[in-house]
């Protein structure tokens, strides 16, 4: 601009719009050059925000009405400060939870041990403790065709239980190979993988129809911090071994390609020594679970809930009578649903706590429960 040069050839020079060039002229006006890096577009002060005075008011109203419930004291707030912003009963209840105010109704103990973790691997000293599993790098094969290896591995042995060829990454390909390991080598106690499909998604708390699946069978979920796939090394480390192996080159086909991998994971077992074993065989010191795959799935009962609603085939679920989506994931699965407050619903599935359904707003609020790590 200072050298004479139209804004207009400028944008075409650089391909943006007059808008964007002249908000980046007004900043090097106002700020010079600091103001050409992009700044972030968080609100000083998010409106949503509970400001921490309301939050304080709420918290000594609890203690001193300590039978009342989030609907008593926003009502009672509302009527002895007019002239104040309360925040809905969803928002109050999650305040007074935050805080650990809200009275549950527990068998009186905790979980030892939570059913979603997350971060590395916890120490294995026998088989079947943790599984891993994980897709390794799609491939071409001869055919034009892509292979996705599924990859199942007892964590302690470091014994192959699986390594099929799938056409993808969905769930419904993994689900049978999944079937097969259980059959034959019974259930492990967790299963570790990573954060993407099939084992978890997007969606409520991350949980995937495979996840849920693997839950219902009483197995544990475990997945590795999003970005660190180190956190999975001994099976990564496998990978490489693997890729060497049977992709270089690949087979012509899918049929051919699981026959490279049926010879690999036979050696891997059963042939190849391994230094972190002592120069010893995975099959030298894999032992199949105890715990048998059962025919069908465990039931699930909600002592504690007032009543266990089935979730529909859209993952749908109904309080009253207000429908509303709940999860995909969840589909033909029960979970149980109790009354907290007045018109304020717990919904859980098995011991995780999904969240709360407000009947006056018709609005369901998942979280992340606070008795449990993020899931990611």
């Amino acid at each position: 601009m200072q050298s004479g040069e139209k804004v207009t050839d400028l944008c075409r020079e650089f391909g943006i719009s007059r808008k964007t060039a002249y908000k980046f002229i007004g900043r090097y006006e106002k700020h010079g050059s600091s103001g050409l890096h992009d700044v972030s577009r968080r609100p000083h002060r998010s409106p949503n925000q509970t400001p921490p005075e309301i939050q304080g008011l709420i918290l000594k109203t609890k203690q001193e009405k300590t039978t009342w419930g989030a609907g008593k004291i926003r009502e009672w707030l509302l009527r002895k400060n007019p002239d104040l912003k309360i925040p809905s009963r969803f928002t109050v209840h999650e305040i007074l939870n935050r805080y650990d105010l809200v009275t549950h109704r527990t068998s009186g103990r905790r979980r030892s041990v939570p059913n979603h973790l997350q971060g590395p691997v916890p120490a294995t000293d026998r088989p079947n403790q943790v599984w891993c599993a994980d897709f390794k790098g799609q491939f071409q094969m001869g055919n034009h065709r892509y292979c996705y290896p599924l990859t199942i591995s007892d964590h302690f042995s470091r014994f192959l239980l699986a390594c099929e060829s799938l056409e993808d990454t969905k769930g419904m390909g993994a689900q049978p190979v999944f079937e097969a390991a259980f059959d034959e080598y019974g259930l492990p106690d967790a299963i570790l993988t990573d954060n993407g499909a099939p084992f978890a998604s997007a969606g409520l708390l991350g949980l995937s129809r495979l996840s849920v699946w693997w839950m219902r069978l009483g197995i544990k979920l475990h997945r590795i911090v999003p970005g660190h796939p180190e956190q999975n090394g001994r099976h990564e480390r496998m990978h490489l071994t693997l890729k060497l192996e049977t992709t270089r080159p690949a087979a012509g086909n899918l049929l051919q390609q699981q026959e490279k991998f049926d010879q690999f994971r036979e050696a891997y077992n059963t042939d190849r020594p391994h230094e972190a074993l002592a120069m010893k065989w995975p099959s030298e010191i894999y032992q199949s679970s105890g715990r048998p795959f059962p025919k069908e799935l465990p039931e699930i009962n909600y002592p504690l809930h007032d009543s266990k609603e089935l979730v529909a085939a859209n993952g749908a679920v109904r309080i009253g009578r207000t429908r509303f989506h709940l999860s995909d994931a969840l589909a033909y699965h029960p979970i149980g649903i109790r009354e907290e407050d007045p018109g304020l619903w717990r919904l859980s599935f098995m011991d995780l706590e999904l969240g709360l359904f407000d009947g006056d707003e018709k609005k369901f609020k998942p979280f992340v429960n606070p008795r449990q790590p993020s899931l990611g």
